[in-house]
């Protein structure tokens, strides 16, 4: 089974960036062909439609989604959406090629407000590409972090549970 983990900010030390490189390397005790994508430090792009030739580090990030078993997604809530970031990252991938793949997210805002807006989005952007979405998302605001890592246990616990179940969830629905 092939992972990709998406870290959704477009911002350079972006507190989604932690949490999901914590994802990551949860993510790779479970399953070794794992590949990570960070918007803060790959150069993917601006989408300008397909006749356009696109540099490596585009084609790339496109074709590990593409060939992923399983997507997990952080993101920022930026003005009560996803990142603009990630949504430019999707444009890349051939809803042909994506129907039945399983997806976990995670969630990271300020404050206690909009997760579930965003969740609903993000969802609904995972359903056009036919993507079986974990329902349980993890929310979390940035007073989970402390000096660039996440300090609260009870957050860890929730990645790994949400990392565990959308594993779980793909296994299941990938059993012949």
């Amino acid at each position: 089974m092939k992972i990709v983990v998406i870290s959704g900010s477009p911002r350079k030390n972006a507190n989604t960036q932690i949490i999901m490189k914590y994802v990551y390397e949860y993510a790779k005790l479970k399953n070794q062909d794992i590949k990570f994508i960070n918007l803060s430090e790959d150069d993917i792009e601006c989408y300008k439609g397909y006749d356009v030739e696109y540099n490596e580090a585009t084609k790339t990030a496109a074709k590990e989604i593409m060939d992923a078993d399983v997507w997990l997604i952080g993101t920022p809530i930026y003005n009560s959406f996803f990142s603009s970031a990630l949504k430019n990252l999707f444009e890349y991938v051939d809803y042909k090629k994506t129907a039945g793949k399983v997806a976990g997210m995670i969630i990271l805002a300020a404050g206690d407000i909009g997760f579930i807006n965003v969740q609903n989005l993000v969802t609904q952007l995972l359903s056009y590409f036919r993507v079986i979405t974990n329902p349980k998302a993890v929310f979390l605001t940035t007073k989970s972090l402390t000096e660039n890592s996440i300090t609260d246990e009870d957050v860890q616990i929730r990645l790994k549970e949400m990392v565990d179940e959308t594993l779980e969830l793909a296994t299941k629905l990938h059993q012949d």
